[in-house]
Parts: C-alpha cells; sequence; structure tokens
C-alpha cells in the first residue's frame, strides 16, 4: 500500500493561465512565476500515482490570498474526491484572516467529505502559525469533524528557496501547545522539529504529531529516514512527494534506498497514512 501524504492539483485553466494568477497572487508569482515549476490537474496526479503504483493521494491546491480563488480551488479538489474515490483525498485550504467566511468554508469542505485543514500556508498569506487566537476557531470545527491539520513547516537555516517561507519551529511548538490534542502534520520534516524531540518539553507537545517527507530531495541527505526513525518513531512519518514538484517515483526509489528495514518501509509508505485516513468513509482499506 503506498499513499503520498503531500501533493498538489490545480483547476485546469489556471494551469493553462499562470501568468494571469501570478499577477493576482505576489506568493502564487514566487512559487510558480518560473514555467519549470510543474503544475498538475487531478488527472495528471492520478496518471502520476498509475505510473509510480501509488494507491491513493491526499491533495490540495494553494494558499491563496483571495478567498474566493480558495473556494474555486477547493471546489476542484472536492470534485477530484467525488472522481476519484479511494485514490484522492482534499484537504481544505483557506484564509484564516477572511474570518467568518473562512469558518463557512471550511465547514462546506468539512461536510463534503475532505479529510482535514491545509496546507496551511501562513508565510504566504499574511498571518502566524503562533497566531492562537485567530486560529482557535478553526480549530473548533477541527475538532468537531475529527479533522487532520497539514502546515508548512521551514527550516530556520539552510538554503533559501521559493516557497520557503518563515514558519518557525518557535511558531510551530506554540501551535502544539496550544492545540495538543490536534493531529497535526508537520510538513518537511516540520522544520527540523523532530531533532528537538529529545526534548522532554517537546516530548510532551507532539503526541499527536506526524511529519512528512515532502521535498526532501531538495532539503536533507537520506539519512534523515533511519535518523528521525530513531528519534520518532517510523510510525511518525508519511510518505509525501510534494507532486508536481517531485515525481512520485523518484521519492519512493528515494525512501527504498534510505537504509531503513521492511517494516519502516511499509509504515512510512503507507501503513501510517492509512491509519490516519481510517476514520474517513472512503479511506483505502
Amino acid at each position: 500500500m503506498l499513499i503520498d501524504f503531500h501533493t498538489h492539483i490545480f483547476p485546469p485553466h489556471i494551469c493553462a493561465q499562470r501568468e494571469r494568477y501570478c499577477a493576482r497572487d505576489p506568493w502564487f508569482n514566487a512559487l510558480y512565476s518560473n514555467p519549470r515549476a510543474h503544475m498538475a490537474s487531478a488527472e495528471d496526479l492520478i496518471a502520476e500515482m498509475n505510473t509510480a503504483g501509488v494507491d491513493a493521494s491526499v491533495t490540495f491546491s494553494f494558499g491563496w490570498t483571495d478567498p474566493g480563488l480558495i473556494e474555486e480551488s477547493n471546489s476542484y479538489v472536492i470534485e477530484a474526491m467525488q472522481r476519484y474515490p479511494g485514490r484522492i483525498y482534499g484537504m481544505a485550504v483557506l484564509q484564516p484572516l477572511a474570518g467568518a467566511r473562512a469558518l463557512k468554508e471550511l465547514e462546506r469542505c468539512a461536510q463534503a467529505g475532505m479529510v482535514g485543514l491545509g496546507e496551511l500556508m501562513p508565510h504566504g498569506q499574511g498571518y502566524r502559525l503562533s497566531d492562537i487566537q485567530l486560529l482557535e476557531p478553526f480549530m473548533e470545527i477541527v475538532r468537531y469533524y475529527r479533522l487532520l491539520v497539514l502546515s508548512h513547516c521551514s527550516e530556520p537555516v539552510g538554503h533559501l528557496y521559493p516557497g520557503k517561507g518563515d514558519v518557525s519551529v518557535q511558531d510551530i511548538v506554540a501551535f502544539l501547545t496550544a492545540f495538543p490534542d490536534i493531529r497535526f502534520i508537520a510538513a518537511h520534516w516540520g522544520g527540523g522539529l523532530p531533532f528537538y524531540s529529545l526534548m522532554p518539553e517537546i516530548q510532551r507537545i507532539t503526541a499527536n504529531v506526524w511529519y512528512d517527507t515532502a521535498a526532501t530531495i531538495y532539503l536533507y541527505r537520506d539519512t534523515i529516514f533511519p535518523v528521525v526513525s530513531r528519534l520518532v518513531g517510523a510510525d511518525r512519518i508519511l510518505f509525501a512527494s510534494d507532486y508536481a514538484l517531485l515525481r512520485q517515483r523518484r521519492i519512493i526509489k528515494h525512501i527504498q534506498q534510505a537504509g531503513l528495514d521492511e517494516q519502516a518501509l511499509e509504515l512510512i509508505l503507507g501503513k501510517n497514512a492509512q491509519r490516519l485516513l481510517m476514520p474517513y468513509p472512503t479511506a483505502v482499506s
């Protein structure tokens, strides 16, 4: 069982007119103005999954500044879930600064069967993950519908690249301290959070945290897989490609060659994700 926990899709007309949308959204422009930055539709994702042997993917669109674009993109992801049940699982992108409108959108997406809230993009939308008062009403909805939360996380050191952002470990810790009961997926290895897991105060707030491997090839040597497995357990790591940025098959091969034992490989490549998706009606069996 192979499940990719971090992919992006866009409505085809946005893929075809990226220059227009780059002009509308500064953060989208920062990530996608380069024509070599790949974009994908739902059909592209399914074709990629078929090629790579991936059974299911968790997907979401983009953290637009404009709530209207967010709602349009979420609707497209919902339609993709309906077209490909059991293969595509959607998460709701939101602009929390939109207030009541964003809360209503999260309710709509949860009722449509989306499995979570994400990918949160605080750095691109003008808020911080540590803005607890802002995020509290959204977490109430998350609790009610038993949703997952997935957020972009940024490494505090290392090279700069489009999309790195500034979601600091301190921001993540503030969020986890305020919402320790929320099942939280820290994208991109949590910006290095696993390396603090030997600290008792960090252990206390990370019982409901999983780490996705999105964009690993750009960030770390492959020894990060056995190292983090020893630090937090292989049962806390989720295969994630960041498709269409990276091809799924390439990431699977990278994980398979990282020196993990068979049990750890099975957990990371699919079993951990399967357990997280089990509460949802269309979860793979």
